[in-house]
């Protein structure tokens, strides 16, 4: 196990009944007036709007409105929330939604105190020193933006879906009403889970050793997803497993996982933004269709650790080494199946000559990854693997 240091500075308050609590948040932190951001006005239809601004109102919080952020949120949108966010000197920003809203708040934070372009902190230009304090009430359990300091964003006209990271991001309060999702759509609750699953594994296959509870930790979350969203599946209003479903995709990437590791790979995710961008799906469907081709091309790289996981999280184990890697591929893929996600990048319209489309917008961020530093080749032959993603063998 690394050295490491571990401190997140969000106070998370979770349960039933919990969003009356933001406005008294704010006011603790001495904000008179903040910008609202959210979606498509799902919140208006759930009631969590309206708890919002009762709750806003009821601690004499001013607010103005910024709303319509899409999955993949938008540049454009950044813009407009910087400028109202100066054009009404607001003190502080209140995100309701998943991690689009929160994404794009959290962009918007940053840039109003910057006098340049905030694309900047995400091209690597720019890093960010200040932002204005970022409050949350979540909506839709998947990126764990509640509770780290990254967000994404993607430049429309570039189709270039980049990331930053800082401190000063991190939101202040974050509320999680896990009954606030009841109504989810169920693609909005496997694209979280897959989501959730994917940043776990990102830390579990980065190469580094030594660190059994992390991978203990890991496994658990994992396999906590996985029953907890088949539970949902079929009722989607249990409480017990949508508390667990959330809990478990904030800790996915909340900095706990990552302590003592070597940061997590990340290419499979700097690999799906390519997919994303390109051809606008959620980002959970596109980690289930690039996700498993990564770990077809780089599982030689640490076999032990792919039999390891097809034994801990399928109960895979004939004894093999290897045998026990690709079986536990194919039932990650078999899962992903059965919950309805697609496998292949065939299955989302794209053609074979798209394969150079996502090679030309993902070498921009190459070399990428930890266990296995792709370059252009590598890249290119795992969307080949992704085009097809065929199961490995029959069962």
């Amino acid at each position: 196990m690394k050295n490491f240091v571990f401190h997140n500075a969000t106070k998370l308050i979770f349960g039933e009944g919990t969003i009356s609590k933001i406005g008294e948040e704010i006011k603790k932190e001495g904000i008179k007036k903040v910008l609202l951001h959210y979606g498509g006005g799902s919140i208006k239809k759930n009631g969590v709007y309206e708890q919002v601004i009762n709750s806003l109102k009821e601690n004499n919080i001013e607010w103005v409105e910024v709303s319509g952020v899409k999955p993949n949120p938008r540049l454009s949108k950044v813009y407009e929330g910087i400028k109202v966010a100066k054009d009404n000197n607001v003190e502080g920003i209140l995100a309701v939604g998943g991690g689009s809203v929160i994404d794009s708040a959290k962009a918007i934070a940053g840039g109003y105190y910057y006098d340049g372009d905030i694309w900047d902190a995400y091209s690597g230009k720019y890093a960010i020193s200040k932002a204005l304090p970022l409050f949350t009430v979540l909506t839709l359990s998947a990126t764990g933006s509640e509770m780290n300091g990254n967000s994404v964003i993607t430049k429309e006209e570039t189709k270039q879906k980049w990331s930053t990271s800082s401190k000063a991001l991190y939101p202040k309060v974050s509320i999680i009403d896990p009954t606030v999702q009841y109504t989810l759509p169920t693609n909005q609750t496997v694209n979280g889970a897959v989501d959730a699953i994917s940043h776990v594994m990102e830390f579990y296959f980065d190469g580094t050793s030594g660190n059994e509870i992390q991978s203990q930790l890991a496994e658990g979350i994992i396999r906590t997803v996985i029953n907890s969203t088949e539970i949902l599946l079929e009722n989607p209003k249990d409480y017990d497993a949508r508390s667990n479903l959330a809990w478990s995709a904030t800790l996915a990437l909340n900095g706990l996982l990552g302590a003592g590791s070597s940061g997590g790979d990340w290419a499979s995710h700097a690999l799906e933004h390519s997919v994303s961008a390109l051809f606008d799906i959620a980002h959970g469907a596109g980690l289930a269709i690039i996700f498993p081709a990564w770990l077809e091309y780089v599982k030689n790289e640490n076999i032990d650790r792919f039999d390891r996981f097809a034994k801990e999280i399928f109960s895979i184990d004939t004894g093999n080494p290897g045998i026990d890697a690709n079986l536990g591929i194919q039932a990650l893929k078999e899962w992903y199946k059965k919950i309805g996600q697609p496998i292949s990048l065939k299955e989302i319209g794209a053609k074979e000559e798209d394969i150079e489309r996502l090679v030309e917008n993902a070498v921009q961020m190459s070399p990428m990854g930890k266990l296995k530093k792709l370059e252009e080749k590598d890249i290119r032959e795992i969307y080949k693997i992704a085009y097809e993603n065929k199961l490995l063998f029959a069962r």
